[in-house]
């Protein structure tokens, strides 16, 4: 049988935000029922215990996120949810409490796409916001937090990256007393603990795979299939959460088993493939992700 160490299970397909760096689906609006969600952990529980609640979309705009939180907590699974963080106060209630969810990663660059955080006081508003749950949830429960910059870029504009962050990051060190600033202690592609159980993390600006970008030689490594699966809110299973239009279709999980999906030959292929160091899906050759690995 083979594991995971997590599959992305995507609730819902819409968001909240319109960010320059996530390009919107192109596939229909859709909300999971709790039905379809309740089977679909059914399916996975011999591959995984830990699932990702989002691949596309905003997790938290989910009507009946508790109940969800809820049920994954029934049938043994942790939880983890990435989300802009825009509507921890309306959600706090459904969050807090809930023994499945073990973490959360708040994509605090996200603020970049917000334009109703254009003024100073709206941007300091959302992060204190932000902070004010992390600190309750990191009081009250065993929940781990990951406030996330991922908004750098890899050429000389680094700097000013920086730069655009500070006034972000002072809240941040006033909110917690650091006596350091913080992008002078954390790298690119790494984090530092700056509080029990929370985390800050900085890297560069996160590109989605298209099929329009430049194709390079194949060559290179992925995890997708080894440690990670998906399965977009229409039941598609995808190989990593990079595939957020669902291009590497390895079949519906309305149609198919996931256990007979993960051992199809489109699946197979892909696997054997990156054993190889040879990316055979299209998509693939045209993700810089990939390029991580070698």
């Amino acid at each position: 049988m083979k594991k995971f160490k997590r599959v992305y299970l995507e609730i819902t397909s819409v968001c909240n935000l319109a960010c320059y760096f996530c390009p919107p689906t192109l596939r229909p609006k859709q909300f999971i029922s709790v039905e379809d969600f309740s089977k679909r952990l059914d399916q996975i529980k011999p591959h995984t215990n830990f699932i990702h609640l989002h691949v596309k979309g905003e997790p938290l705009l989910h009507p009946k996120i508790g109940e969800l939180l809820d049920i994954s907590h029934e049938k043994g699974f942790n939880v983890h949810i990435t989300t802009n963080g825009t509507l921890i106060n309306k959600k706090r209630n459904d969050l807090l409490n809930k023994p499945a969810l073990r973490q959360i990663n708040f994509s605090l660059h996200s603020y970049d796409g917000n334009p109703a955080l254009k003024q100073k006081k709206d941007k300091e508003e959302y992060v204190r916001s932000i902070l004010s749950f992390v600190k309750e949830a990191t009081e009250k429960t065993k929940l781990y937090i990951s406030l996330r910059l991922w908004n750098l870029s890899p050429d000389n504009k680094t700097n000013f990256e920086r730069e655009r962050n500070r006034e972000l990051l002072a809240i941040i060190e006033d909110e917690f007393n650091l006596n350091y600033k913080i992008e002078e202690e954390v790298k690119p592609e790494g984090g530092i603990k700056i509080a029990e159980r929370v985390y800050i993390n900085q890297d560069y600006e996160f590109e989605w795979p298209s099929l329009d970008a430049e194709e390079d030689d194949g060559k290179g490594f992925c995890y997708g299939l080894r440690t990670q699966a998906g399965i977009l809110a229409d039941g598609t299973v995808i190989p990593c959460c990079l595939d957020g239009e669902g291009i590497i279709n390895l079949g519906n999980i309305n149609q198919h088993a996931f256990s007979d999906i993960i051992e199809m030959e489109r699946a197979k292929n892909l696997v054997e493939g990156f054993s190889r160091r040879e990316a055979v899906e299209e998509l693939c050759r045209k993700c810089g992700f990939r390029k991580r690995f070698g």
